[in-house]
This record gives C-alpha cells, sequence and structure tokens, in this order.
C-alpha cells in the first residue's frame, strides 16, 4: 500500500493539471498552479529529490492528467524467467519501460526487450495489468499502469544497452535482488504460475 502522502500529492498534481487544461481565467490559471506547486513540496519533502527537479517534472505534464503506461516483457527458455540488471541502480527486472505515443502496448514491449537484453520477441499474451501504487512499488510522482505482457523468443542473443549491463535467465528459486520500483517478488512468482498453467485468466487489480 502506497503512503498517504503520495496518493495526495498525485491527486493534487492531477487536479492542478487538469484545471491548467481546461482553465481560461487567469485568476483560477494562477490558483491551480499555486496547487501543483504544493503537490511539488509535498513530493519533494517525503522523497528527498530536489523541489526543482519536481516542479519542473509535474509543469511538463500538459492535457488531461491520466496514467502512464509501463510495458514489461516476460520471456521464459528452459524454465527460467529473462531478466536485465539496471545500470540506475545495480538491480534486476523484467526488461520494459514507458510505452511511446505512436505505439501499440506490444509493439512497445518488443521494442523494449529487444534494446535492454538483445532478444527478439513475439508478444503473445496480456498476462497482468496492475496499478503501480496498489501493488505496492517504491514511490513515484506519476501514476501508473503496468502492462505485463508474455513474449516468445524468436531470435538474438543476449546484449547489454545504455540502460543495461547484464542479461540472463533465471530459475524461480534463484531469482536475484530485485529492483522493486520496477518488479516486485511477487509479480515474478505470479509470471511462473502462468508458466506452469498457461490457461489462467489475466491478473489485474
Amino acid at each position: 500500500m502506497q503512503p498517504k502522502w503520495l496518493e495526495w500529492s498525485q491527486k493534487l498534481q492531477a487536479i492542478a493539471q487538469n484545471g491548467l487544461t481546461f482553465s481560461e481565467n487567469p485568476f483560477d490559471i494562477e490558483r491551480y498552479k499555486q496547487l501543483r506547486q504544493i503537490a511539488a513540496e509535498i513530493t519533494a519533502n517525503y522523497t528527498q529529490v530536489e523541489l526543482p527537479y519536481i516542479s519542473d517534472l509535474f509543469a511538463r505534464e500538459v492535457g488531461y492528467a491520466t496514467p502512464k503506461i509501463d510495458v514489461r516483457g516476460v520471456v521464459f527458455q528452459n524454465n527460467k524467467i529473462l531478466l536485465v540488471k539496471e545500470k540506475f541502480d545495480g538491480l534486476w527486472t523484467l526488461p520494459g519501460g514507458y510505452a511511446d505515443v505512436g505505439e501499440s502496448p506490444s509493439q512497445a514491449v518488443v521494442k523494449e526487450i529487444l534494446e535492454e537484453s538483445g532478444y527478439q520477441t513475439l508478444a503473445v499474451k496480456v498476462l497482468a495489468v496492475y496499478d503501480r501504487d496498489k501493488q505496492g512499488h517504491t514511490p513515484f510522482p506519476y501514476y501508473m499502469y503496468k502492462l505485463m505482457f508474455l513474449c516468445d523468443l524468436i531470435g538474438g542473443s543476449a546484449t547489454t544497452s545504455i540502460e543495461t549491463d547484464d542479461v540472463n535467465f533465471f530459475a524461480e528459486d534463484a531469482i536475484p535482488e530485485l529492483s522493486l520500483g520496477r518488479v516486485l517478488p511477487h509479480q515474478i512468482t505470479r509470471m511462473f504460475d502462468y508458466y506452469r498453467n498457461p490457461h489462467l485468466p489475466t491478473d489485474f487489480d
């Protein structure tokens, strides 16, 4: 469960962003900017991240506030799951990242797997659609949905990238330390459940 301060900050930021999108009254616009700044101050205070960075992050968000989309690829080989080691924190995760504008979710996850691991894949099934906050990931300024796709391995070879410095397949009883902002142990367990029982329905919050 995410802390209340994060929930409040996300809601304040969303109200401010929506207000700035639709309001034409200069006094209301100023109030929404103040509200956005309060949200930034709350986030900066609890995360120990510099306030100017958070303020800029929020100011760059435009249009109606909606959850961001994070895609993750689930690739198995010989009873092992593909993980990549992030340069950012030195910890392991399912390959993936933000979906880009102009890409379908399946295109995005195949691209992310190739870029981060060197493996060519084909997305075949949506295994899970998770609300990041409800899953219990480490705090993050934006509200986000996580889409996990089962992908068949069709080619390529293990190759690191500007974001990753190791690529490997791991057995369920040998999972390395995970990057908890990206993937959680119970999610990995659930992915192995799908590997053993492909007919399980899609998991969602």
